[in-house]
């Protein structure tokens, strides 16, 4: 492991958990939610701590911009010279300094000495003890671009997003829009729960997790979901109601009642890992027919495997499958076909805390052709009368819209089939879901139906 503090102990503070994790992010590329739980779950630290760790781990990475921008001003030079777990360090100082106001700035500046004093080179801890004193110092002064000096970068460091998706947003949604999505990206994540109706309610499931004083609502998007506004812990949901739910967002748990899977069809999903709208499908079929669950990694089709067996469901088969390479065996055999394509992601940047600082704008120009693939291999397996549910969790037109446009052009044999919009009940063509519009992740769906 490439950071400073080596790992979890029992007499570890939150602060060092918090750093063990952002090393694991920022140099070590893992994603912030697996990186975070996997050391809270080696760590005997106290609910309050875990919670403060928490907190630390998802506002340093969400602010890592506006983090940076500051530190620079204060080593200039020096920056580009910063060793990875000295930078990461420093991000978390000054994210308590700067943004959380019930943190003594003496507590963060301490505190961030003593742990550098662990791997560190007296220099370093005294470089470090240093900056984040003058930091302290000058904290009042310190002031982005106003809107009328640069209002892109304004609201690139005062909404904690890259310099270029600020641009693309303001481009898109004006600069009211672009704000207003900014703002929901850095809102808090609610924990969101489908419902397996296979063993229970919505209903009787919402009355066993009161019980256990659970705080929880109807989702008013899926009539599977629930929202928790509050809950005892996470291993009390794991050990009590495991087998009932699987975690899901609200946007993604419209693609199985929309793709809308019958008793005894069989159901290909080209792109399944980690298995959410795979259950959901097998769910929705009562536990009859088969779905047939694809990867590419092998690696991933264990998580599908541990999610169906957790849900007591027996009517999905994985395979190892590449999206773009034709399998002849399921040509025209399928009654329904999920393509939920690999895409940017920026619809989910809420809860996805590191996705923004790791794109860059040429990064978009990857997915248009590898979706297009896809749709078009997929579409090869839909039988005469079957459907094909084309989804992704981005806002980008060109890997939506645009992708199912040209599928249509190019495949007269297909048609939009249209389905009821998840809360108002009309019927529309394609679903594109808004942050800042809908108040949940961005998502598309289109249905297309195969007439010939």
């Amino acid at each position: 492991m490439a950071d400073s503090v080596k790992g979890a102990n029992a007499n570890q503070s939150a602060r060092a958990a918090a750093l063990i994790v952002l090393n694991n992010i920022f140099i070590d590329g893992a994603y912030t939610n697996i990186a975070l739980n996997k050391v809270l779950r080696t760590s005997n630290l106290s609910d309050l701590d875990r919670r403060f760790a928490t907190e630390l781990v998802y506002g340093t990475v969400k602010a890592k911009g506006t983090l940076d921008w500051i530190i620079e001003k204060f080593v200039e030079k020096n920056f580009a010279k910063l060793k990875p777990n000295v930078l990461n360090l420093l991000r978390m100082a000054v994210y308590q300094i700067v943004f959380l106001a019930r943190i003594p700035d003496s507590a963060a500046c301490n505190e961030a000495v003593n742990l550098a004093k662990k791997g560190n080179t007296q220099g370093v801890v005294k470089f470090i003890n240093g900056i984040l004193r003058n930091i302290i110092r000058q904290k009042e002064t310190l002031e982005y671009p106003t809107f009328e000096e640069d209002k892109y970068l304004h609201l690139a460091l005062s909404e904690c997003h890259p310099l270029w998706l600020v641009k693309k947003f303001v481009k898109q949604f004006g600069y009211e829009g672009a704000e207003e999505l900014c703002k929901f990206d850095n809102l808090p994540t609610q924990l969101c729960l489908r419902v397996n109706t296979l063993l229970v309610t919505r209903e009787e499931l919402i009355k066993q997790l009161s019980a256990e004083e659970f705080e929880v609502i109807k989702s008013l998007w899926c009539e599977d979901g629930i929202i928790c506004e509050k809950i005892p812990s996470l291993q009390v949901l794991w050990d009590k109601f495991g087998k009932y739910v699987y975690v899901q967002d609200e946007s993604s748990m419209l693609v199985g009642r929309v793709l809308n899977p019958q008793k005894d069809e069989l159901v290909l999903d080209v792109c399944a890992a980690p298995g959410g709208k795979t259950t959901h499908l097998a769910t929705l079929m009562e536990n009859t027919g088969k779905v047939y669950a694809c990867d590419i990694h092998p690696h991933k089709l264990d998580l599908i495997k541990e999610n169906y067996k957790r849900l007591n469901l027996t009517n999905i088969e994985v395979a190892v499958n590449d999206a773009t390479v034709l399998n002849e065996n399921w040509l025209a055999k399928m009654d329904r076909v999920l393509v939920d394509a690999p895409c940017s992601g920026l619809g989910v940047l809420r809860r996805r805390a590191e996705a923004r600082w790791r794109k860059e704008k040429k990064d978009l120009k990857i997915f248009p052709p590898l979706q297009t693939e896809i749709l078009n291999t997929a579409a090869k397996y839909v039988k005469v009368g079957g459907f094909l549910l084309y989804s992704t969790c981005t806002i980008e037109q060109c890997e939506n819209h645009y992708i199912v446009e040209e599928f249509l052009t190019n495949n007269k044999n297909f048609t939009l089939a249209g389905f009821k919009h998840p809360k108002t009940g009309e019927v529309v063509e394609e679903l594109q879901l808004y942050p800042q519009i809908d108040g949940i992740d961005g998502f598309y769906l289109a249905l297309l139906k195969r007439e010939k």
